[in-house]
């Protein structure tokens, strides 16, 4: 049962890092480039092994892989600028 739960709650971390690239990807390039969809990989087809991102038609596009690691740098940014406002704020 426990086994269950940890993969549900992975589960859920994995969408939230996912959607969080995607967006982040969308607003930082102000729409420019655009995220792989999930569905028919184009990574696959279009970009070498272990690309983060490719051009498509003259358009940048942004694998699972770099999604995925958008998503996860933002929460590590996060997270330590939390911490040092924590800090710098106990230090007052």
């Amino acid at each position: 049962m426990t086994e269950f739960v940890v993969a549900m709650l992975w589960s859920v971390v994995e969408v939230l890092l996912v959607y969080t690239g995607a967006l982040l990807v969308r607003v930082l390039s102000l729409g420019r480039w655009r995220t792989e969809n999930a569905r028919n990989k184009e990574a696959r087809i279009f970009a070498p092994a272990g690309a983060l991102s490719f051009r498509r038609d003259g358009q940048r596009v942004v694998t699972a892989n770099g999604v995925y690691m958008a998503g996860f740098l933002f929460y590590a940014v996060l997270a330590v600028g939390l911490v040092s406002v924590v800090r710098w704020g106990s230090a007052a």
